[in-house]
């Protein structure tokens, strides 16, 4: 998902024909009070709703063959050749960075990075919780490595991901399937001498939320939630356990501030400071974008790379 700007339109300043640029699905006007606040990746302008128009006049600029209208998908409508976005919706980025590695920092990486550096702010020596190890779950632990942390657990129905998560840092693994008669968060506890400092839930289930919440530390212990819960349930946590210091946060995209803060996953990234290459595991073309979510289904996939052939 990653774009040379064709033209830009009248009043767009902030970027010129020939800049490259990387769509995001998230606002950031830099100009609103929720811009301007370090609280806050929202933007009270133009709000997070994930519709399927231009944000400010609420159109549509695609058509198809027949002039009916091909709705905007998160603002970005990545799959097309040529697309419109608002200025709101893209950042400058360096064109130092290969193109290929571009696209995973518009989602994925950037919303595991951002967690632990931004939300959860993990300090050296932390213990740490993941849960899913995808893309976003993987992000994590490459970024709680950067920040040291002492034990990095992750947590997968998938046994092959213990061997992958290896490669991006995780130290142990726990598999919910093996666990017998304890539960996930008994494990965990038994494993961190009473509970991980931070807990990262990146599957959206509020089953695995749950898990991730019973599993963090007594008195101190924080949840961040990364997942979006696929089926709308309520999420249910013990009270006594939120008193007693326990907290859960949500993040949206990882709480970055795209224009600010990809530039400066960027810039570790040239640095030699972010592990990026290793989220990338296939490549396709467009005409074989259905393999590409066939990986996805079968496990297979972290990011795949999907070309356009002219």
């Amino acid at each position: 998902m990653n774009r040379v700007v064709e033209s830009v339109g009248e009043h767009v300043e902030e970027v010129k024909e020939g800049d490259m640029v990387v769509p995001v699905f998230l606002a950031h006007c830099g100009d609103c009070s929720d811009c301007k606040n370090p609280k806050s990746n929202q933007c009270t302008k133009f709000g997070n709703r994930l519709i399927d128009n231009m944000p400010r006049d609420g159109s549509s600029r695609f058509r198809d063959m027949n002039g009916e209208v091909v709705h905007h998908f998160l603002r970005v409508s990545s799959f097309s050749e040529y697309t419109v976005v608002d200025v709101t919706h893209v950042v400058k980025i360096s064109h130092e960075l290969p193109i290929e590695k571009a696209c995973l920092l518009s989602c994925g990486v950037s919303t595991g990075v951002g967690a632990v550096w931004k939300v959860a702010d993990v300090e050296k020596g932390s213990t740490v919780a993941v849960f899913g190890l995808g893309t976003v779950g993987l992000a994590v632990v490459v970024a709680a490595k950067q920040r040291r942390a002492s034990k990095i657990i992750g947590i997968d129905l998938n046994p092959e991901k213990f061997e992958l998560g290896k490669r991006f840092g995780v130290t142990d693994f726990v598999n919910p399937s093996d666990c017998e008669e304890k539960s996930v968060s008994e494990v965990i506890k038994e494993m961190t001498d009473g509970g991980a400092d931070y807990c990262f839930e990146c599957i959206g289930l509020a089953s695995t939320m749950a898990d991730a919440f019973n599993s963090s530390r007594n008195g101190w212990g924080k949840t961040i939630i990364l997942g979006v819960e696929m089926h709308g349930l309520p999420l249910i946590l013990n009270l006594y356990a939120l008193m007693g210091g326990k907290t859960v946060t949500g993040s949206f995209f990882g709480g970055i501030k795209p224009k600010i803060d990809i530039p400066f996953f960027i810039k570790m990234y040239l640095d030699k400071k972010l592990n990026l290459d290793d989220f990338i595991s296939h490549e396709v073309s467009f005409e074989d974008i259905n393999k590409a979510f066939d990986y996805l289904l079968e496990g297979k996939s972290l990011r795949c790379i999907i070309r356009m052939n002219h």
